[in-house]
């Protein structure tokens, strides 16, 4: 009686490759994470994987992607993707919010919304001032960087027939600029007076208001807001029998 070769029933798995292992039809091996069966018979280390005559491909592998065990390593750290693949943002700071950088591009920390901050100085002090002294100099150091409004409100006991023109000067930490100034009234000759005014503006970056560009501070950086008597043209300084002023800056986060 003939007999009839019906080959193998089911393939047989052989576990990874090896280049000293003759394989047969229908042998399954796995190599470089992928799987592939054998479809012509051949010796040991005659044919790899890689050729199709001799193997063919079963389950191909997807892309590497990245490891996130190694890539956020602290609590608290963010995975986000940039250009190139996955990235970790570290924790941010008490208080800050998750914000896009200027370049709509990435996620950073930052304020969760336009921070505003506030300084405030009084200074009542009896005493002379002299010509072209300080009635104010107030120095303040911002923890946010951006636009600045500035505001005075002064009471100024003069002496007999004094008057006074007030100069405001601001500094942002590159140098003094002059913003404006303003003329006060002078009583009848032989009087004390008193002399009550106020201001209030946005610094700008040339003198004397010239310009609409406004000054800057920068996070961290000392700003002086000075307000002098200046006694030159047709005001005298005279002398002074008190003084009251208070003076603000809200910064307003850019």
């Amino acid at each position: 009686m003939a007999t009839l070769n019906l080959g193998r029933i089911k393939p047989v798995f052989r576990g990874a490759y090896s280049g000293s292992t003759a394989y047969v039809v229908d042998d399954i091996v796995t190599h470089g994470n992928e799987s592939f069966i054998c479809i012509q018979a051949h010796g040991a280390g005659t044919q790899a994987t890689s050729v199709t005559a001799y193997w063919t491909k079963l389950a191909a592998k997807g892309t590497d992607g990245t490891d996130v065990g190694t890539t956020i390593t602290t609590q608290g750290d963010i995975l986000y993707r940039d250009g190139s693949g996955l990235q970790r943002l570290a924790k941010g700071t008490a208080a800050q919010a998750l914000v896009m950088n200027s370049g709509a591009t990435a996620p950073e920390w930052g304020s969760g919304g336009k921070a505003v901050e506030i300084f405030t100085m009084a200074d009542e002090t009896v005493g002379s001032i002299a010509a072209d002294g300080d009635f104010v100099d107030w120095d303040f150091t911002p923890t946010i960087s951006g636009k600045v409004f500035l505001s005075h409100s002064g009471n100024h006991r003069g002496a007999s027939a004094s008057h006074f023109y007030c100069v405001y000067r601001f500094n942002n930490g590159s140098g003094e600029v002059l913003q404006h100034t303003g003329g006060m009234a002078h009583p009848v000759s032989s009087h004390a007076h008193n002399q009550g005014w106020s201001a209030s503006f946005v610094p700008t970056t040339n003198d004397n208001a010239d310009s609409t560009t406004p000054m800057l501070v920068t996070a961290s950086t000392q700003c002086t807001f000075r307000i002098t008597n200046d006694s030159g043209g047709i005001s005298n300084a005279g002398s002074d029998g008190g003084k009251d002023h208070i003076v603000s800056a809200i910064i307003f986060e850019t």
